[in-house]
């Protein structure tokens, strides 16, 4: 099976089968029973797609219950680094990140379970990122934290100077003040 687990339990990176010619390329980037089969059965209703240059970081990210957001992130052009934290209170992992380098070269996608925060840093000149979720955006649910927290201590692979952030995600809480609904 293509799917390897990370060392969040449920955080999956999914590598596809990817049939080359002389014409270019095929893939299967979602088969429901495939993955259905690998234990994740989300049913994805959103598909969300973004443009991003360099440096721009995304996140980190998440919807309260019981409009939390289960998500299964690619890249169409271009290279990211993407991040889960997981934020379920109790879980021996809450606080823990993961994190892989998804592109449009490597085709790797990541499947991120409700309960964890989300977040990306385009590491290429610029980035296109497609998603599904399971659950249709509420604003009034959307929650995030601070890319930087201390606690968590995610290890983006940019410079400091390099990250550019929107005014909201600038202003996340850190992880101990973040609204947090989610229970392991």
């Amino acid at each position: 099976m293509p799917f390897f687990p990370t060392s969040l339990k449920g955080v999956t990176v999914f590598e596809p089968a990817v049939y080359n010619d002389e014409r270019g390329h095929f893939f299967e980037s979602y088969n429901e029973k495939q993955f259905n089969d690998a234990g994740i059965d989300a049913k994805f209703v959103q598909d969300n797609q973004s443009f991003s240059k360099h440096g721009v970081l995304r996140g980190l990210h998440y919807q309260l219950a019981p409009f939390a957001q289960a998500k299964l992130v690619r890249v169409l052009h271009g290279e990211i680094f993407d991040a889960a934290v997981d934020i379920r209170k109790g879980s021996p992992d809450y606080g823990k990140w993961t994190g892989v380098i998804l592109s449009a070269a490597n085709k790797k996608q990541m499947f991120i379970p409700r309960g964890f925060a989300h977040g990306f840093v385009v590491l290429s000149d610029y980035a296109e990122v497609f998603y599904k979720c399971d659950n249709l955006y509420s604003p009034a649910h959307n929650a995030g934290i601070i890319y930087n927290d201390k606690t968590i201590n995610i290890n983006w692979p940019i410079d400091q100077e390099e990250i550019i952030l929107s005014e909201k995600d600038a202003v996340n809480p850190a992880l101990d003040n973040a609204e947090n609904n989610f229970v392991y």
